[in-house]
């Protein structure tokens, strides 16, 4: 290696000479090899034998001549001081080799600069070119070292600063390559996991990142490796932090929206996500804008300045939060409708410029206030002459106030003034009939109840006291039809009691629908048709169970069951229900004597619910066991035999 050659690594100062030993300028970094031919020199310059070698090298050639010139030099060359037009080769060697030894990129090619020039069958041509070739190899490695550090362009600089004359410049090229390739390869992992984390699947990107370990180059094994996984987890944790803000910027309470921008707040610049976090806070901005805004829509300006208040510095809306806030103290004044509090609320709502948001709607609520404070005066003037409570005044107080046009803010309120005086004034004029009708239903009596409903029904509707009266003569209009209709239904009630149904029905019906008894009467009505219906039904029972044949029993137990259960003969038809049962049983024992089919026939007529019916299933399983044939008996097949048994 160049570095390694027995050449100092100094620049002396020029004329530095001491004949009589070594220079006393002569840089540390000499080796003693050197010293000693100097040494030599001298102690030889006196005599006839240094002459004589003196003539030997100079006939022996050029090559010679310049090493015995090399050692005849009594101090080490100053460089730096050279006029190289007339250097010798050997100075230009010396000086390339001193500046090659710093191994710098641009002291090996300043090195190749001084000695490239040299003819080519220079006798020095041989040393030199293996110089020049182990300083074209040594800047490579330069070139290398800065690929290695992740400098890919300086490196490809540097290579390409390499002489095309020299043998190893072919390997330029190859290097280059070489390098462009690792570093392509690398560069596609890197865009490959940035994919990947865009698309939040991290273990993914995970593995893709250790192929940088792989990689032929220490800046990405490492320096980018580590990046890069600080990345992957910066990311992950910053996509975890995006989607708890979106879940929270989801909301419309403008609480969750600063929680939500408070969680976006925490996402590094270096994220993935940054972006997409920042356009989330800028959208949680404009609904806490939009909810203010709603807010003021609703004059409700309490709201509207507490949403201003909470307005982040981050989000960078002071003159929003000025507007919003001015505009809600505007409103706040206006809510008290007097004409001083209107004109503080225009001059407030007057601060927002032209170019503001908001300005419009400001100016909205200008004009409307502007509207406003012209019928203020009206509006007031009608409330005075209502406040005493008189029928003219509430007339006049109305009046005035129906002059408020519908275009007007203060209409609205007008009306519901108008609609209360309105309200006052019928019922001072309506409150004599009904009073009068009340002291007139107190006598009671039809002619006095009927002399109330009429004093009522002057009360026309829609009037404020037309409800009541209405109440009112219901209440009297039920009283009278019930002393009306009570002696039908308490006719109807004394001819049942005496067992004379259908003239009980036929009095109770009398009551027509609609009537205050109409219900009670109806109710009465449908006992009775179930109390005759009953004794209907059991009295032909009793009819069809005479001949006293099963079918005649079966006949009259059927009858019977149809009884309705709120009969009063319902519990009669019960009893018979279950003696024409027991009756039923008996006949079928009787039969079984002799004939068991029709004893079963019988007792399959007893109906469920009755006290024979469980017997009478007991009875009925033993004899249909009795009609059926014993079962075919098999012997058993002896053991060790598969031959089954055959009667044939």
């Amino acid at each position: 290696m160049t570095r390694n050659r027995e050449i100092p690594d100094g620049w002396p100062a020029s004329g530095a000479q001491d004949s009589g030993g070594a220079s006393p300028h002569t840089p540390v970094g000499s080796s003693p090899p050197l010293t000693g031919r100097r040494e030599r020199i001298q102690r030889f310059t006196g005599g006839v034998q240094f002459w004589a070698i003196l003539i030997v090298l100079f006939a022996g050639g050029v090559g010679f001549v310049s090493i015995a010139l090399l050692l005849k030099l009594p101090a080490v060359p100053n460089c730096p001081a050279t006029f190289w037009p007339t250097a010798s080769a050997s100075m230009r060697l010396y000086c390339a080799q001193v500046a090659a030894n710093k191994q710098t990129a641009e002291n090996l090619l300043e090195a190749i600069a001084l000695v490239e020039g040299l003819p080519a069958d220079h006798p020095l041509r041989p040393e030199i070119n293996r110089s020049i070739e182990q300083w074209s190899l040594d800047i490579l490695k330069i070139g290398d070292q800065k690929f290695q550090a992740g400098q890919l362009n300086e490196a490809i600089k540097i290579a390409r600063k390499i002489p095309a004359g020299v043998s190893a410049y072919k390997l330029v090229e190859q290097r280059i390559d070489g390098w462009q390739a690792i570093w392509s390869k690398a560069q596609a992992i890197y865009d490959k996991v940035e994919q990947l984390l865009r698309k939040s699947n991290w273990n993914q990107a995970f593995a893709e990142a250790g192929q940088l370990t792989y990689v032929d180059n220490k800046y990405w094994a490492t320096t980018k490796y580590e990046q890069l996984t600080k990345l992957i987890r910066l990311t992950r944790e910053a996509s975890a932090q995006l989607d708890k803000a979106r879940d929270l910027s989801k909301s419309n309470l403008v609480d969750d929206l600063l929680a939500a921008i408070k969680e976006a707040q925490k996402i590094s610049r270096q994220s993935y996500a940054y972006k997409q976090a920042q356009d989330l806070i800028a959208e949680c901005a404009n609904k806490l804008v939009k909810l203010a805004e709603n807010r003021l829509e609703q004059l409700n300006w309490q709201g509207a300045i507490d949403i201003a208040n909470k307005l982040p510095p981050i989000l960078k809306l002071p003159q929003m939060k000025s507007d919003l806030i001015n505009l809600a103290q505007a409103i706040s004044s206006a809510e008290s409708g007097t004409s001083a509090d209107l004109e503080k609320a225009i001059a407030s709502a007057q601060k927002l410029r032209s170019d503001r948001p908001l300005y419009k709607r400001a100016q909205q609520l200008i004009g409307r206030w502007q509207r406003e404070t012209e019928d203020v005066a009206r509006l007031e003037r009608a409330r005075m002459f209502a406040s005493s409570g008189l029928t003219t005044d509430l007339k006049t107080a109305i009046t005035e106030a129906e002059q408020i046009p519908s275009g007007n803010p203060r209409y609205q309120e007008a009306r519901a003034d108008i609609g209360r005086w309105t309200r006052q004034v019928e019922t001072i004029e309506d409150q004599p009939y009904l009073d009068r009708a009340n002291q007139i239903a107190a006598f009671g009596g039809l002619a006095s109840l009927q002399e109330a409903v009429q004093e009522a029904s002057r009360i026309a509707p829609g009037r404020a006291l037309y409800k009541q009266a209405q109440e009112k003569i219901a209440q009297w209009t039920e009283t009278m039809q019930r002393q009306q209709d009570q002696p039908y239904l308490d006719q109807a009630r004394t001819l049942a009691n005496g067992g004379d149904l259908s003239a009980a029905i036929a009095a109770a019906q009398q009551i027509k629908s609609g009537r205050a008894l109409y219900r009670e009467a109806q109710n009465e009505i449908s006992g009775w048709q179930a109390d005759l219906e009953g004794q209907q039904r059991l009295q032909e029972a009793y009819n069809a169970a005479t001949p006293g044949t099963p079918e005649a029993l079966s006949s009259a137990i059927r009858l019977a069951r149809q009884v309705p259960s709120i009969s009063k003969s319902k519990a009669d038809a019960r009893d018979m229900v279950s003696r024409w049962s027991s009756q039923l049983l008996t006949m079928a024992q009787d039969r079984s004597a002799y004939n068991i089919g029709e004893a079963i026939a019988i007792a399959k007529m007893i109906p469920s619910g009755t006290d024979a019916y469980e017997e009478a299933q007991t009875q009925i399983q033993s004899w249909q066991s009795a009609l059926e044939p014993p079962p075919l008996v098999t012997p058993q097949v002896q053991s060790g035999t598969n031959t089954p048994y055959s009667p044939y």
